[in-house]
């Protein structure tokens, strides 16, 4: 996830530039990239803010070693 994440930033890194003089259709088109844009933003920060949150998770239920030692009972005679 975290991966993908970084992916759609650097998807995301090129930014639509808009110029003087263009038509009412460019605009909207530009407009229109730059909402997609920020979504691609969004959900690469989404996805490498839930990637890090499971490899915290992961590391954190791992069981360590020897932390609970069983005893053993002798039976009763």
């Amino acid at each position: 996830m975290i991966i993908v994440g970084m992916v759609f930033t650097i998807i995301s890194a090129e930014e639509p530039i808009g110029q003087s003089g263009m038509s009412e259709e460019e605009v909207i088109d530009l407009l229109i990239s730059e909402d997609q844009n920020q979504a691609y933003r969004m959900l690469s920060g989404i996805l490498i803010g839930v990637g890090f949150l499971l490899v915290l998770i992961s590391f954190g239920a791992r069981r360590k070693k020897d932390t609970v030692k069983r005893k053993e009972r002798k039976p009763a005679e």
